[in-house]
């Protein structure tokens, strides 16, 4: 077989490659693609996709009151502010430089913001941000399975090795045939 039939038969087999990966998994690139340009605006949404942090009364820790008597602070709010929510904290986030404290809940997508020092609360919000991440990194097919994070990893390593593929593939359906053009130049 000459150089330049064996050239064309490997842009047929990465073409083909490339089409039917792009149709296997296009509606999981889409979702990540639109969920990824979604979390780039998460920080300048005016705090539609993720609540903006609010500013406290002291960053000085010193004044700050005790974890517990906050958790119970945030607890009591989002019980009195939103009703049937799941009152698991999955995350505290502290601003020291902010004065402020984040109270995140797990199956809500809620979060409480509270002034560390006198514990007011600053704001309650809803984090979309967290939504859009769990479609974005295949958390939300994981936690509905109930798989405890393997759905997550296989999807992750599936997606990462499509999207290595697609650039390969890519790539050289632009550069194979200005390649077979040099070469027949020649």
């Amino acid at each position: 077989m000459g150089k330049r039939k064996k050239q064309a038969k490997i842009l047929r087999i990465f073409r083909k490659v490339h089409r039917t990966t792009g149709a296997l998994l296009f509606i999981f690139f889409f979702f990540i693609s639109v969920s990824g340009l979604i979390l780039g605006w998460k920080k300048n949404s005016n705090g539609y996709i993720l609540p903006e942090t609010q500013q406290g009364t002291t960053a000085e820790l010193k004044k700050w009151l005790p974890v517990d008597s906050l958790h119970t602070i945030a607890l009591n709010t989002i019980n009195n502010e939103v009703p049937n929510t799941s009152f698991k904290v999955d995350r505290i986030d502290m601003r020291k430089e902010k004065g402020s404290v984040k109270f995140l809940f797990v199956d809500s997508f809620y979060e409480v913001q509270l002034d560390g020092a006198n514990g007011n609360v600053l704001s309650i919000g809803k984090r979309r941000s967290d939504f859009f991440e769990n479609i974005h990194d295949g958390s939300i097919v994981d936690d509905y399975l109930g798989t405890n994070g393997y759905i997550k990893l296989v999807y992750t390593n599936v997606m990462g090795i499509s999207l290595l593929i697609f650039t390969i593939t890519g790539f050289w359906l632009w550069y194979g045939p200005k390649r077979m053009r040099k070469a027949g130049k020649a």
